[in-house]
């Protein structure tokens, strides 16, 4: 089958296509790149929080699970030891091969999940799974840097 022009209709349909995924293409390239997911930094305020917040009685378990992939739980205790009430506490656990590099950070909350917010004073227990871990895994504890803080709101008077 050919249009009046001479060029066969299954070769336009086919330049179209290749055309229109060329464009696509170029989209994907341009806008994907290679970016990493944008995570909230530590307020200078939580900054100034941070000596007020300690981690305590943090445990370690490691296993296998039924994929046959490590996995790892780690719990604790986070006291506030400051005058805000905290919303929500998320930390970077950081795992780390033989050498010491990091092999992955995943981010997890302490406070926020469950159990309301933590007052000045309290202390509150957490526990943390990790259902992929690195097979290179070091077997340490992997490094917990608190990366983010919310307070609750003073109440308005």
């Amino acid at each position: 089958m050919r249009r009046r022009g001479g060029i066969p209709v299954p070769v336009l349909v086919l330049l179209v296509f290749l055309v229109a995924g060329g464009a696509l293409a170029y989209w994907f390239v341009r806008h994907s790149g290679d970016r990493t997911p944008q995570t909230p930094a530590l307020s200078q305020e939580a900054v100034d929080y941070l000596p007020s917040l300690a981690l305590s009685d943090v445990q370690m378990e490691g296993a296998e699970n039924f994929l046959a992939q490590t996995a790892a739980t780690i719990s604790g205790q986070l006291t506030n030891h400051g005058p805000r009430t905290l919303r929500l506490v998320e930390i970077n656990c950081i795992f780390r091969d033989l050498n010491g590099q990091p092999l992955k950070r995943e981010r997890a909350i302490v406070v926020g999940r469950r159990g309301g917010p933590v007052k000045p004073g309290e202390t509150r227990g957490f526990e943390l799974h990790f259902d992929q871990v690195p097979t290179n895994w070091n077997q340490d504890l992997p490094a917990l840097v608190i990366a983010q803080i919310l307070f609750e709101e003073a109440p308005r008077t």
